[in-house]
């Protein structure tokens, strides 16, 4: 009897293994044949349009990616975009999509003008006391590489940063309260520097 419940619990493993495997592989073609038109191979992108997603945390792809397949994302490059895109991604190819994307090398950051960089530096790890801004690395880490849902900011398209930063300010992206009370009295200057310093690391 223990070894038929052995063999039984052995096939069920390798039929989750095999499952999972598939499950990767199908990610994979997915993203090289279809997802790299616009975000780039292995997710390293070009444009600033498309944000760069190699290295990006797991639990953040799989949050973007559901609001974008259920609409909760609504800023207007999500649905120019990615509604569509995501709207047949069964659950189980989204998580194997973020898996791909977050195994993936990141980009590295490079430096951006001086003056913004000091200013980005003491919002990044200061925060701005005066207008009630916390310190970016609070959530993102001080290397900016982030941490489950809190998307990883290193490596990033500078523009990209920004857009989203003034996205969650003007409320078009709004499926994120946290950012739109963080960023709700910065100035653009402010947005800018932050971007470019995190951007950098």
């Amino acid at each position: 009897m223990k070894k038929i419940i052995a063999i039984a619990v052995g096939a069920l493993l390798a039929s989750g293994t095999g499952v999972a495997l598939a499950q990767s592989k199908e990610a994979k073609t997915l993203a090289q044949d279809v997802c790299s038109a616009c975000h780039g191979p292995e997710g390293r992108s070009i444009s600033p349009v498309f944000p760069r997603l190699a290295g990006q945390q797991r639990g953040y792809i799989i949050v973007q990616l559901d609001a974008f397949r259920n609409h909760t994302r609504g800023d207007p490059n999500a649905r120019a975009y990615m509604w569509g895109m995501a709207s047949q991604l069964s659950d189980a190819t989204i998580k194997a999509l973020a898996t791909y994307y977050s195994e993936q090398k990141p980009v590295n950051g490079h430096p951006g003008d001086p003056a913004l960089m000091a200013e980005g530096k003491k919002i990044f790890t200061q925060g701005i006391k005066e207008q009630n801004v916390p310190p970016c690395e609070s959530c993102h880490g001080p290397k900016a590489e982030g941490a489950g849902a809190f998307p990883r900011l290193a490596g990033q398209h500078v523009d990209y940063l920004i857009g989203q930063l003034e996205g969650f300010q003007s409320g078009t992206r709004s499926n994120a309260p946290i950012m739109q009370n963080v960023v709700r009295t910065m100035t653009p200057e402010q947005l800018k520097a932050a971007a470019t310093y995190a951007a950098s690391k």
